[in-house]
C-alpha cells in the first residue's frame, strides 16, 4: 500500500499506526479491495469491448472480402490443383491451442522439405523461427498472396470465434513455443492477432528477439487506442509489403 509522497515523516508514522488499530485495518482492507475490484471491472469492461469489436469487425471482413476470398481460392486451386486452405496448430492465449487457417501458399509438400532448408533460414540456423526470403517451397500465387497479407485474410474465422483478435501478438506453433525462455512466454499473456508492432514494422526482417520484444511492450500498453493505431498502421505496411516473405 502507497502512502502519499508529499505526506512528511510524522504524518507517514501517524497514518500506519493509525492502519495498527482494528479501525485502521479495516479501512485499509476497504481501500486495497475497492481498488482490485476497480482494477477488475476496467479490465473486464476493455476486454469485452475489444471481443465486440473482434466479433464486428471481422464479420464485417468476411462478408466483405468474400469477392477476395473467391478469387483466390480460385488461382490457389488452377496453378496446382491442391487443397485451397492451410490450416496448423498454434498456440494462443495462456499456452491454449487452436487450429489457424491460412490460404495455401506452398506447395503441398512443404513441411516434409524444410528441414533440408534450416540452414538457410534468415533468422540464423538455431534460433526459434525460420524465414527465407527466396523459400523454394513458395508457390506462384503464394508469392503475391504473402507479399500483400492475402493469404492470413481466412484468420478473420479464428477472430470471429474468438481464437484470435485482430490486433496482438502473432501466434506461434508449438514446436517455437517449447524453445521458448521464461522471458519469452510473456508472449502468451495476449490473445494472438492479425497484426501487431512488429507486422507493422517490418515483418520477417525482424528476428525473433525483436519480435518479443516489441509482443511483449504491446502487452504492457495494451489499449483500444493503440489497436485502432496498428490498424492504422498495418494498412501501408501490408500495401508497401516490406519484410513479408
Amino acid at each position: 500500500m502507497q502512502t502519499n509522497p508529499h505526506l512528511k515523516d510524522e504524518e507517514i508514522v501517524d497514518y500506519w499506526s493509525k492502519a495498527g488499530t482494528p479501525v485502521g485495518k479495516a479501512k485499509l482492507n476497504f481501500r486495497v479491495k475497492s481498488k482490485r475490484a476497480a482494477w477488475a471491472l476496467v479490465l473486464g469492461f476493455s476486454l469485452g469491448l475489444k471481443r465486440v469489436i473482434d466479433i464486428v469487425a471481422s464479420a464485417c471482413a468476411l462478408l466483405a472480402l468474400s469477392p477476395v476470398y473467391a478469387i483466390t481460392a480460385l488461382l490457389i486451386k488452377i496453378e496446382d490443383r491442391g487443397p485451397i486452405f492451410f490450416n496448423q496448430e498454434r498456440i494462443g492465449y495462456r499456452g491454449a491451442s487452436f487450429q489457424m487457417w491460412k490460404f495455401r501458399s506452398m506447395v503441398v509438400n512443404a513441411d516434409q522439405i524444410k528441414d533440408e532448408l534450416l540452414e538457410q533460414n534468415e533468422h540464423g540456423g538455431n534460433t526459434v523461427t525460420f524465414k527465407m526470403k527466396r523459400d523454394p517451397r513458395i508457390t506462384r500465387v503464394g508469392r503475391f498472396i504473402r507479399k500483400y497479407s492475402v493469404d492470413e485474410l481466412p484468420q478473420f474465422w479464428n477472430v470471429f470465434c474468438g481464437d484470435m483478435s485482430i490486433v496482438g501478438p502473432r501466434p506461434c506453433v508449438p514446436r517455437e513455443v517449447v524453445m521458448y525462455t521464461v522471458e519469452d512466454r510473456a508472449r502468451l499473456l495476449a490473445k494472438p492477432g492479425l497484426t501487431c508492432f512488429w507486422q507493422v514494422a517490418g515483418r520477417a526482417d525482424i528476428d525473433f528477439a525483436g519480435q518479443v520484444r516489441l509482443d511483449v511492450e504491446y502487452i504492457r500498453s495494451e489499449s483500444v487506442w493503440l489497436d485502432l493505431k496498428l490498424l492504422f498502421l498495418t494498412i501501408p505496411a501490408v500495401l508497401l509489403g516490406k519484410g513479408a516473405y
